[in-house]
């Protein structure tokens, strides 16, 4: 279930929403009615980017042992063409 606390909650109520996080769902938080920020644990950080950094990290080790390079409209033509048919 969806979380919205206002931000004060923060401050007044951490263990409640470190408690709420711990079960892997993110707290929404609220500055004047208005989204503000989410809280989330570590762990669930680190599942959302871990598949990120490592392709970041792949990218940047082949663009080091090979020196062709694409524009974007290559890039997203290609990936039109697979799409598309």
């Amino acid at each position: 279930m969806i979380s919205i606390r206002p931000v004060s909650d923060l401050r007044n109520k951490f263990t409640e929403i470190e408690n709420a996080v711990s079960g892997g769902e993110p707290v929404f938080l609220t500055k004047n009615g208005y989204g503000s920020m989410v809280v989330m644990s570590i762990d669930t950080y680190s599942r959302m980017n871990g598949n990120v950094e490592k392709a970041l990290d792949e990218a940047d080790s082949y663009a080091e042992t090979n020196s062709n390079r694409m524009s974007h409209e290559e890039v997203f033509g290609k990936l039109r063409g697979r799409i598309n048919g």
